[in-house]
This record gives structure tokens, sequence and C-alpha cells, in this order.
């Protein structure tokens, strides 16, 4: 009998992937009509992380774009499926527990039922309370392997992290490839492995197209045993996004799978759609070149979601280099050479700081490092003279245990700047503090009244 396979839109993701922002909730009401006639989706991606904080700058609040976004496909019993980042919550930066805990209930209310959670060092402690919460708040615990090369990561190491998941209480697990830079049979491997310890445990595959990987990765994740397959799809699929719905349903069909027919009419207006909300105003923060796949990435690894902020980080500063370099007569930059010369930073600096894999938030911390330390070079200055607070927690063991060793010259710059290293529970750092938020209003007593 033919393996049944399920599909996940990643519709958050493709926006966040592409450029910065996301649509509206009129549009995102608008366009769920015909993604749920589609009929080939068992799952949603629909909130969490930046795209619920984008809603503040249209004015919109979250929570109500939350409840009216998710509420068409809870009515048809298509699963919604969220993003959130361990100590993190959907935020950048770590928040205490009580409010961890307060997230999953209101997700939960809002119509969320699966919680995708993952940590950007893979720390297991840091996801333990994640599991716990969106259990006890009725939602689905997901955890996330966050994927990506290097000598530390190696097939075995994330078998074992699955285990690891599951015994703190996941009940399913997800491959996060958030650069595509997963090499397709490891990535089979990695499934297979994954299945073979826990049958009945879900493994759903997340891959991003930017470097070539994620159709063949796709297909192999689905013949290693994964159940459900996350795709993206036209105006938004491909390029730092992910494998489109079309080619993924075709070729999987052509290996055997099982999996439902595409109504192609509401496809075509799903498509359409999302094509509208570009024309309107989207567009603008879309930058052409994360419309591409590029192959170089497979050096530095840099993650799809966040390559719309990258090439806006190199716009600004690459006119301020330019304009640097041209007092001094030198030769100006393009924004392709400052790219370039980012890419091979990365590929050195990354093994120095541990190996952290490239995920949000601690993509951008590798990156903004990169980044100075290019430009110092540039200017004649050495490494690692610029190195920001929160990549400074990071190194300092404040967000839990990196991968890999640190290297000898970041281990002199902490002793020479007198910095401790932390080995205790991060979450330890952040004490409950949901009570400073609230607004504790006592009604005066008619005598008071006067």
């Amino acid at each position: 009998m033919k393996k049944e396979l399920k599909l996940c839109l990643v519709y958050r993701d493709m926006w966040q992937s592409s450029g910065k922002y996301m649509p509206r909730l009129d549009q995102l009401l608008k366009v769920a009509d015909p993604i749920i006639d589609m009929g080939c989706f068992a799952r949603v991606e629909t909130n969490g992380g930046g795209f619920e904080q984008i809603c503040l700058l249209y004015g919109e609040n979250p929570n109500k774009a939350v409840r009216g976004w998710t509420e068409p496909f809870n009515k048809v019993g298509i699963q919604t499926q969220m993003l959130e980042r361990g100590l993190n919550g959907i935020r950048m930066s770590p928040v205490s527990a009580d409010i961890r805990q307060l997230m999953f209930k209101v997700k939960q209310k809002q119509g969320t039922n699966i919680a995708r959670s993952f940590d950007g060092l893979n720390n297991p402690q840091n996801l333990a309370l994640s599991f716990q919460y969106a259990r006890e708040a009725g939602m689905i615990a997901q955890g996330a392997l966050s994927i990506t090369h290097s000598p530390v990561h190696t097939v075995e190491y994330y078998i074992n992290l699955a285990d690891a998941y599951i015994d703190l209480g996941a009940e399913e697990i997800c491959i996060k490839d958030m650069a595509g830079i997963g090499r397709p049979a490891s990535i089979g491997r990695m499934v297979k492995g994954i299945k073979d310890r826990h049958p009945d445990v879900i493994v759903q595959y997340h891959g991003h197209s930017t470097p070539g990987f994620s159709i063949a990765s796709s297909l192999e994740a689905a013949r290693g045993g994964a159940d459900i397959i996350d795709v993206g799809m036209e105006p938004l699929s491909w390029g730092t996004g992910h494998a489109d719905l079309l080619s993924v349903h075709e070729m999987l069909r052509d290996a055997g799978f099982t999996l439902p027919d595409i109504n192609t009419k509401a496809y075509m207006a799903a498509r359409q759609l999302s094509q509208e909300f570009i024309d309107d105003f989207l567009g603008y923060y879309i930058n052409k070149q994360n419309r591409f796949m590029n192959s170089l990435l497979i050096g530095p690894g840099l993650p799809g979601g966040m390559m719309g902020s990258l090439m806006a980080d190199l716009e600004k500063n690459l006119a301020s280099l330019n304009r640097w370099l041209t007092k001094r007569d030198r030769p100006t930059m393009t924004q392709e050479d400052l790219l370039l010369t980012l890419f091979d930073e990365v590929k050195h600096a990354w093994p120095k700081l541990g190996y952290p894999p490239l995920v949000t938030p601690y993509s951008q911390y590798v990156k903004n490092v990169s980044l100075m330390n290019a430009i110092q070079l540039i200017k004649g200055q050495e490494r690692w003279s610029i190195i920001d607070e929160n990549t400074w927690n990071m190194i300092l063991g404040k967000a839990g245990q990196l991968p890999g060793s640190l290297g000898g010259e970041i281990l002199a710059l902490a002793q020479a700047e007198d910095r401790e290293f932390y080995t205790g529970n991060p979450q330890d750092l952040y004490p409950n503090e949901l009570s400073t938020f609230c607004l504790l209003y006592t009604s005066p007593s008619p005598r008071d009244r006067g």
C-alpha cells in the first residue's frame, strides 16, 4: 500500500523569507478560502514570530489578526501551526517563564493548534518548558531540529537530539532546514533514524530552497518516512523561500506516494491574490535578489528567513562604507562585492563562534559580527573589535551551551575584557515578571468617591 503524505502550506514563512512584511488581516481573510478550497493541505502555518509583530506596523491588533486568520481553517479541520523560539517566545530576546506559559494559553485560545518550538542552539533544556506549556494549553508540541552542516552537526547528532526532545515531551519532530543546506541524503538518513526509534511520532520536513537542495531533500525525507512536507507556492516559492507545491506534489506522486488532488481553479485564485498583495505594496519590501536561488550560500549557510533583512542591512552599510572609501580615493564596492565578502567572513567566523546553528536569533548575531569584521578588515582594522552584547551573551553561554568550541581569539578577548562564562539554566537569568505588565486597579468604594 502506498504511503499517504500530507502537505503543509507555510504561508507565514513564504512572506518572511521573501521580504520583511506580511499581508494585512483583510488580505489574509481574502486568501484563506482559496487555500482551503485547494483541498490539498492538512496544515497551514498561520502565525508566530515576526508575522504577528508586524501587525503593529499597520496599527492592527495582532491578537485579533491571529483569531481572524486561524478561524477559517479551524472551521474546516485544517490544522494551524505557529513558530516559536523557545526561550525567546515570539520575540528576538529571552522572556520569563510565566510569560512563555501565558503565550501558549493565548495562542491556543486564538485558534492555533500546533506549536513548532525551536532553540537556536538546539539546547533541549531551553525547550522543555515550551513542550510542557504547549501540551498544558491543549496544543500539539512539536520540537524542531535546527539543521545546519558542520563537523559537529552530524546525522547521529540530530537523531539523538530528537530522542532528547521526545523524552522532554515533544509529540512531533520537525526537520527545520532553515538555510536549506541539509544535504538530501543526510536528511533522509536523519528522518529514517528518528522513525526507526519512534515509529509513531510524526516527522515534518521544512526546507528552504536557497542553495537548491530542498526539492531533493523533500523526496529523501519522504523516502525516510516523513509524514508531512512543508511547501510554498507561487509567486513566493523558490528563491530564499520553499520548494513549490506543484513540483513537490508531482515529484512525490511519481515516487509512489499518495497525496490529495489539487483544485487547480482554487490554486490559481490563491496565487493571484498573493500576487495582488505584492502589487499592492508588499513588493516594495521584497528584494529582487531573494527571488533567486544562490549556491554560494552553501558555504556560509545563512537562512532564507533572514535574507530580507540582510539585504536591507547591506544597503545601509554599503552606502556608509563607500563614502569612507571615496574620501580615501579608494575604489567603491557594489552590493554583490560586499555580499560575497560577508559570505567569506561568515565561513571564517562561524567556527570561531562555536558553530551555533544559523537560525534566528543566532544567524543574526553571526551575520552582524561577520559584517563588522568584514568592514573593519576593509578599513585596515582587526577582526572582533566590534561585538554586540547579544552576541557576547551567546558566546558566554547565557543562551545555553554552544555546539562547538570557541576559537582561541574569542577566549582571549573574553579574558581580556574580564567576561564570565555562564553554565547554568538560561531561563534562570530571567525571573518571572508577568505581574509587572499587569495594571492592578482597585475600584474605589462609595465612601472614597465622596
